[in-house]
């Protein structure tokens, strides 16, 4: 297990991602997916509130607006952080007018947007994904000293409903100063055009890359928002240059192989279409951020850790 040949590397460096065909087996696979059925499948709905996956960039970049999205301020969201929790497709549930309640219009195993958001330390399948030894060579080429993991979702993207989630930065939501994310991201059934794969800005972490702003928890404890960022706005290493953006011409959209893990940059912009197919997308994904001293996790991040901190990727 050496972790990413140098040609990788240099492929990584340049475009912002990398994508790794063949990573898990069809063992793996099938053990995941088996997980992710049995979740849905022993969903609580009589004690579920029913939270919808959101994104703070739904409304159009406007924060004010999107603060009143049942995702963006939901202490079911917010608290999920070592938890097994359940997210909604907005589309699968309808909201009486007079009394404000939401009720399911599908069946639960095709309504759910993802489950997070720590897959990785209670569900023993996607532990034994998330904390293994390939992982940690990656990491150690991708030159961490104390690799964290944290937020592990699996994303659904259901037939006909899956949301689409905007343009965004990972590094906004899970800013360390340096910002130092990169996401670990698992295609758990084949992903391309057509079931709103990923769409990536080749280069665009260093081309307008730069984290110009912040998802965190809103000062008055009420939900969240986005902030302009004061802090590191750039990995180390890597020059801040204003000016250059992404453009569509940098857009590729990927095709991923079930089985395959496409490393993602903590400022190169990505995105997903919402899904219009008639076939499921399943995906796992998880972050890593350095946990060594000098770079500092901010405490106004949507997620914190809970008592004994984010998992250790080396063991």
């Amino acid at each position: 297990m050496s972790g990413l040949t140098q040609t990788q590397l240099t492929t990584f460096h340049e475009k912002g991602y990398l994508v790794l065909p063949n990573y898990l087996t069809k063992t793996e696979i099938d053990s995941l997916l088996t997980e992710t059925h049995h979740l849905l499948d022993n969903l609580p709905l009589s004690t579920h509130p029913l939270t919808q996956f959101t994104t703070g960039d739904d409304n159009n970049n406007n924060s004010n607006s999107a603060q009143n999205k049942p995702h963006v301020g939901d202490d079911y969201f917010l608290t999920s952080g070592d938890k097994i929790r359940y997210f909604f497709e907005p589309d699968a549930i309808s909201t009486d007018p007079v009394s404000g309640q939401p009720t399911l219009l599908q069946p639960k195993q095709s309504a759910v947007n993802k489950i997070g958001h720590s897959l990785h330390t209670l569900s023993a399948p996607f532990q034994a994904v998330s904390l293994s030894a390939r992982n940690a060579e990656i990491a150690r080429s991708l030159g961490f000293s104390d690799p964290r993991v944290l937020q592990s979702m699996l994303i659904c993207k259901q037939p006909g409903i899956g949301g689409k989630v905007p343009e965004h930065r990972d590094s906004e939501f899970l800013y360390t100063d340096p910002p130092s994310a990169v996401g670990w991201w698992f295609a758990l059934q084949d992903a391309g055009p057509g079931n709103a794969t990923l769409g990536m800005y080749s280069g665009s972490h260093r081309k307008g890359g730069a984290v110009t702003r912040r998802f965190v928890r809103r000062a008055d404890g009420l939900g969240t928002e986005f902030v302009g960022n004061d802090g590191a706005r750039v990995p180390r290493g890597m020059e801040d240059v204003p000016g250059e953006e992404a453009a569509e011409a940098d857009l590729e959209i990927l095709e991923v192989k079930a089985g395959s893990l496409v490393l993602i940059h903590g400022n190169v912009l990505h995105k997903s279409e919402r899904n219009t197919s008639e076939r499921s997308r399943y995906a796992y994904t998880f972050h890593v951020i350095e946990g060594a001293d000098g770079w500092v996790y901010d405490d106004r991040n949507w997620l914190q850790p809970s008592q004994g901190g984010f998992s250790k990727l080396y063991q």
